[in-house]
């Protein structure tokens, strides 16, 4: 709620004001957003910095410890800074560490044991939790945590999940509304002549997902080089930065929800679409590149919405019978680059199903994220959370 007041404050009074007045006041809100929430992670709680589930992943393994009485308030604040000073950034990894965070909390107030499996059980739950709060969707919070937080599935981790992710939909849809992330109102049933279509959105997703992971390894270890410098100072340049693609385009900024809610409807041309992704991607790049508190998941879903719009309407032009309605692809973009990142097909399917509330999307979901996964594998690239926890590790023996 915090995140969206703050979003939508700042992208309305963009639109409203003039030209210059509104360069000023994206820029001022790019440098102080930008260099309060890294110097918040620097100077607190280093272990906030980014998206947060490869800490997530290094406590359940046991090879990092969780401070919760930091990660909690650093993460909200320093998140809530940078994503609402217009960071391409979005709210599910902080929201997975935070739900994390609030069972470690919930273990050591009930006194409960390390080493017996219940204390992993309350934060996985938590995170399963974050999840479902994060996007209204209970199944991919949980499979989530089971696919990618654990990679096994144990009745103590499945019930524990289950449990949390479904209560914290519960609370979610009472507090801000009982419909889908993205509604599609008339959008129709893909029908199998999609179906070609859908194998070259998975085929486009899955090399464009392999280029994510290097760009993103490549952009942290370039800020990595500058880490002597003030945080302030750093997270300040790189707000200046976003604020100025802000002012071109408000939409652009932030979490990028408007963006991608516009791709899902048809309402970009062609023609623009490719400069949206280009500054999307340059913009999630030095967002998270800078360590500052943000996820991907969100960058990663707008990138997708575009990729498979221009996909759809590119299909479209050409042989329209396999590409009736291009917005479509739209949806099997960013299920496609999701798995191809995260390598977690399963998790993309349903959490797509989820935000959308189409579940008759099942069958060219399946054919896209399946050749995106196929992709990704065969190019050997390593899957960018666990690419993150080994940076993390290299670094750290290195001090």
């Amino acid at each position: 709620m915090a995140l969206h007041w703050t979003e939508f404050t700042r992208i309305s009074l963009l639109h409203k004001l003039s030209s210059n007045n509104a360069l000023i006041v994206s820029l001022s809100l790019g440098f102080i957003g930008g260099g309060l929430g890294l110097w918040l992670v620097r100077r607190f709680a280093p272990e906030t910095s980014g998206s947060g589930i490869p800490h997530m992943k290094s406590v359940i393994l046991g090879e990092e410890q969780l401070h919760w009485h930091k990660v909690l308030p650093i993460k909200f604040i320093a998140g809530l800074s940078s994503i609402g000073g217009g960071l391409a950034l979005g709210r599910e990894g902080p929201t997975i560490q935070l739900g994390g965070a609030t069972g470690m909390m919930v273990s050591k107030l009930l006194k409960v044991k390390a080493g017996e499996g219940e204390r992993k059980a309350l934060m996985s739950a938590g995170a399963a939790a974050g999840l479902s709060a994060a996007f209204n969707a209970p199944l991919a919070g949980l499979i989530f945590v089971l696919e990618e937080l654990h990679n096994a599935f144990t009745p103590v981790i499945f019930v524990a999940a289950f449990l949390a992710s479904v209560t914290a939909d519960i609370v979610c849809r009472v507090t801000t509304g009982d419909t889908p992330v993205f509604e599609l109102h008339g959008m129709p049933v893909p029908s199998l002549n999609a179906l070609p279509v859908a194998l070259i959105v998975g085929f486009v997703a899955g090399f464009g997902g392999v280029f994510f992971n290097k760009s993103l390894l490549t952009s942290l270890d370039l800020f990595h080089k500058v880490r002597h410098y003030p945080a302030f100072i750093v997270g300040s340049l790189v707000g200046l930065v976003v604020g100025f693609f802000a002012w071109l385009s408000p939409d652009l900024s932030g979490s990028g929800s408007g963006l991608a809610e516009n791709a899902i409807a048809g309402k970009i041309v062609l023609s623009s679409i490719f400069i949206f992704i280009i500054g999307r991607f340059l913009m999630t790049m030095f967002s998270y590149g800078s360590g500052a508190a943000g996820g991907i998941f969100a960058p990663l879903l707008v990138i997708g919405a575009l990729l498979g719009l221009a996909i759809g309407n590119a299909a479209h032009s050409i042989l329209p019978t396999f590409a009736t309605h291009p917005e479509v692809f739209a949806v099997l973009g960013m299920g496609a680059i999701l798995t191809s990142v995260v390598r977690a097909p399963l998790t993309g399917i349903v959490l797509m199903i989820e935000l959308t509330g189409k579940y008759d999307y099942m069958l060219p979901l399946l054919v896209s994220c399946f050749i995106a996964y196929l992709i990704a594998e065969v190019l050997k690239d390593e899957p960018i959370y666990e690419a993150l926890r080994e940076r993390s590790k290299r670094l750290k023996a290195g001090k």
